[in-house]
């Protein structure tokens, strides 16, 4: 990638991020289990999105080292360039991804997930950016659909890391 961090985070050289979400949420785990998690990106990726609303089957087609590729009810979500960086009290993993809901909308943007240790658990901190979707139905996923998004991704890690905690 080679280029500036921001938060921590590989920036591509020359671009300029367009934050579409930004949000943290506080999660009951530790940082040692986000990072195993993590191990297996594709399983973990999967888990999160059976957890978002909406979408009821949810099937890991496929993973390599960087990538995963998961089939919902609504279409296909190709997750590529998957980065992990990780330290004592921290892990950080970016990934660019492709959404085909269907004939209807592709979706593409850019992932930032941090997960940082504290006295009380872990707080993931979501950025997605650099969102495209072309068409109508694009342009009001667009408009309207950063803030419901977001916080279904926040509420879907959180449900995911306390529910395998216990």
């Amino acid at each position: 990638m080679g280029g500036t961090l921001v938060s921590g985070l590989p920036v591509k050289e020359g671009t300029a991020m367009s934050v579409w979400f930004e949000g943290s949420i506080g999660i009951e785990s530790d940082i040692e289990q986000v990072r195993l998690a993590l191990d297996d990106h594709g399983k973990l990726y999967a888990g999160i999105v059976s957890l978002m609303p909406g979408l009821t089957d949810v099937e890991l087609v496929g993973q390599g080292d960087n990538t995963a590729t998961i089939r919902t009810n609504e279409g296909l979500m190709k997750r590529t360039n998957i980065s992990k960086q990780s330290d004592a009290g921290r892990v950080v993993a970016v990934f660019d991804e492709t959404y085909e809901a269907g004939s209807k909308v592709t979706t593409n943007s850019h992932f930032s997930e941090e997960f940082t240790a504290g006295d009380t658990g872990v707080t993931y901190r979501l950025t997605i950016s650099d969102v495209e979707s072309p068409g109508v139905l694009g342009f009001f996923y667009k408009t309207f659909g950063n803030s419901k998004t977001g916080t279904a991704f926040l509420t879907a890690y959180k449900t995911y890391f306390e529910k395998s905690q216990g």
